[in-house]
């Protein structure tokens, strides 16, 4: 998966830019009107995959190897050269500087009603700092990407960098997990395939209202697509995301609408931790609407070895990856601030049919690296030929945006089971999970909850649910041995006779978690 440094470069360096350099520069320069609308972007996306794939071509790649990290900082975009800076746009648009992760050009173009206009690269656009040796590299280098600022000189709201990456930081402005266009091949027995965003259309929206129109032709050796994002903003960020893809090939597996982010340890693995932090994460579960109307909630793991988990459904309502723990004291983190990361929940439209929202969990000994992936996988192949149109919403905030009725899970912890004060046996793992919400605080006696615990192989003993003292939150708590090393899907939720009052806690045991 991508190295989380790799994508925070070019964020980084341009953050530095927007408070520390005003200088005057040169204006967008822009090539002439060409025809364009999203209809035409499909035609050509159509005509794209008819054609072999061309891997893009990488000008003065040595000079590029040489902006790493630290020299990628040194350049900063002359925020009074960014499109729509005037107010003659909804929000001023900055660039990204290509560079040692982001080596291959991307082309964006500025639409006008029915033409648009290319922006042009130059070395006038930008601050190089100590980085001077890179002014010398030619016309046509193209830029890395672009990000959507508030205001000038205010931080943005919305980047779009590498491959078909792109993500907005919602209310609090701290940027977190990241989504992508599409994804190829997750965790096969093969590398992954990441289609890139090649060329970018930007669109003012039609109605005067706040946000921007982002048009982008996707392309790479199996699949070739014409998407088009269209984005509101102040306040949370809602995309409402259209997606016309052209299959090269078959594709075995193919990931709608891909969700990326990090997780190395919380409450149920913070044994594992060498970091002085209680929690590190940008996410710590997976959400999952079903299309039968079932609310899970699926904390996740850092295993030691890589886990692929179907959830299979039928037009599901939506899933998301989310930070439930919002309380500052468990990260201790006033650099990262992990409690403001957002939350990003999909919400399919139309017919998405049979198929599976995956989650892939990857091993990670650092918090650099994202290594949790969410999509929705189809039963339907991709096949070659074919023209597949996918719509869906993102949000992403710091509230979930279709909040359930039901109680939900507020914390997850693992420890040794057994009784206090007694040997205790080897495999047997506690659970304690907390719920929180809907109909509890209206029930606070021993007997008013059962909890329904359902695993399908292992013992599970000493199950109990009670109200927690002074708090409005319900307690289960029970231990577990596992029948083998096989990871295990533990379900629980919470019912007062035939009614369900919670969400559906599942948790994925692991036989490392007998270790802890």
């Amino acid at each position: 998966m991508m190295d989380r440094r790799a994508f925070l470069v070019g964020t980084a360096a341009a953050a530095l830019a927007s408070k520390a350099f005003a200088a005057e520069g040169a204006g967008v320069l822009s090539g002439p009107q060409i025809p364009f609308s999203f209809d035409k972007l499909i035609a050509d996306a159509k005509a794209l995959s008819e054609k072999p794939f061309e891997k893009a071509q990488v000008k003065e790649r040595d000079t590029l190897e040489r902006l790493d990290f630290d020299e990628h900082q040194q350049i900063r975009f002359r925020s009074d050269s960014a499109i729509w800076v005037k107010g003659d746009g909804p929000y001023p648009i900055e660039l990204f500087h290509p560079g040692k992760w982001f080596k291959e050009p991307v082309r964006i173009f500025v639409v006008d009603g029915a033409s648009a206009r290319e922006v042009k690269y130059s070395p006038d656009l930008f601050s190089y700092g100590t980085s001077e040796f890179a002014k010398a590299l030619p016309p046509d280098t193209g830029f890395a990407g672009f990000r959507v600022m508030t205001a000038p000189g205010v931080p943005d709201w919305l980047a779009f960098l590498g491959a078909s990456y792109f993500r907005s930081p919602a209310e609090t402005g701290q940027y977190g997990l990241s989504a992508r266009g599409l994804a190829i091949d997750t965790a096969l027995n093969r590398p992954e395939e990441f289609p890139r965003f090649t060329q970018f259309w930007l669109e003012k929206p039609a109605d005067g209202r706040k946000g921007v129109i982002v048009n982008a032709l996707l392309d790479s050796p199996s699949v070739t697509g014409a998407y088009r994002f269209d984005v509101e903003h102040p306040g949370r960020t809602v995309m409402d995301v259209r997606a016309h893809l052209f299959p090269r090939t078959d594709i075995e597996r193919v990931g709608i609408a891909p969700l990326t982010s990090m997780y190395w340890y919380g409450k149920p693995n913070r044994k594992v931790a060498v970091d002085w932090r209680p929690e590190i994460h940008d996410s710590d579960g997976l959400s999952i609407w079903s299309g039968g109307n079932e609310r899970i909630w699926r904390p996740l793991n850092n295993p030691r070895s890589i886990q692929t988990s179907s959830f299979y459904d039928t037009n599901p309502k939506g899933f998301g990856l989310l930070q439930r723990e919002r309380n500052y004291s468990q990260y201790e983190d006033d650099g990262a601030f992990y409690n403001k990361r957002p939350d990003v929940w999909v919400e399919p439209q139309g017919d998405w049919g049979e198929g599976a929202v995956q989650l892939v969990e990857i091993p990670t000994d650092d918090e650099i690296h994202d290594n949790i992936v969410a999509y929705w996988t189809p039963k339907e192949p991709f096949k070659r030929g074919q023209h597949r149109e996918v719509r869906y919403k993102l949000y992403w905030s710091l509230e979930e945006p279709f909040p359930s009725p039901l109680a939900k899970v507020v914390s997850t912890r693992v420890g040794a089971g057994g009784i206090p004060g007694r040997p205790r046996p080897r495999g047997l793992v506690k659970y304690v999970v907390d719920f929180e919400g809907g109909k509890l605080s209206e029930l606070r006696r021993r007997g008013d909850i059962d909890v329904v615990i359902t695993v399908p192989t292992g013992r599970v003993e000493r199950e109990a649910v009670y109200p927690v003292v002074d708090s409005e939150r319900w307690r289960v708590m029970f231990d577990y041995t596992a029948a083998s090393e096989t990871p295990v899907d533990i379900r629980v939720y919470l019912k007062k006779g035939n009614d369900a009052l919670s969400e559906t806690w599942l948790f994925q045991h692991l036989a490392s978690l007998a270790t802890l």
